[in-house]
């Protein structure tokens, strides 16, 4: 009979400890700040990239930043709304890998991929800008000799500049996947 009691005695004891959290769980609760830096306590108006780092970690969000979504936590598991995995909002922009965690195989490589794409497309640019400065200089060097071959030495070097970046990238995969049989890079 004791046994009874003291199971019904702590059973109610449990049952009452964790009665107000039941109670809080239908509440709507809203975190402080989101990922995207929309902290309403400190700063009423959302940074101005705002709505653009939303697309790119909370596709599912509402871009409003009036609705709150992206602080909205989920009374259950007690948490915010889940980033969306491989996707980083940087400077440059939304950052796409296929990364879900770094312990798993081919993360490396996945960040990698981003920081070439992202290189190669700088040098690129630099060189078409270089090519069209040098094609200029020849343009407008009206026989002056040591102008014409100035623009002739930006243009063919402009021109091997991107040779070489762009063999260097079949040379790094070539390394990478071939020879060194890092996992993401044959793919």
């Amino acid at each position: 009979m004791k046994r009874l009691l003291l199971t019904t005695l702590i059973l109610a004891a449990f049952l009452l400890i964790n009665l107000p959290h039941t109670l809080v769980r239908g509440e709507t609760r809203y975190g402080v700040c989101d990922l995207c830096g929309y902290c309403p306590l400190n700063q009423p108006t959302p940074p101005s990239t705002w709505a653009n780092c939303v697309a790119c970690i909370y596709p599912s969000v509402s871009p409003i930043p009036s609705l709150k979504q992206s602080l909205l936590i989920d009374p259950y598991a007690n948490s915010g709304p889940t980033p969306f995995p491989g996707h980083q909002y940087t400077v440059l922009g939304c950052i796409k890998t296929d990364l879900r965690s770094f312990r798993q195989e081919g993360a490396a490589s996945s960040v990698v991929q981003v920081l070439l794409n992202i290189v190669f497309s700088v040098v690129g640019g630099v060189g078409l800008l270089a090519i069209i400065y040098g094609s200029f200089l020849i343009l407008t060097s009206q026989g002056n000799i040591e102008q014409l071959n100035y623009g002739k030495r930006v243009v063919f070097g402009a021109i091997v500049g991107i040779i070489f970046s762009v063999s260097s990238v079949f040379i790094i995969n070539l390394l990478a996947s071939g020879v060194l049989k890092l996992p993401g890079f044959g793919q």
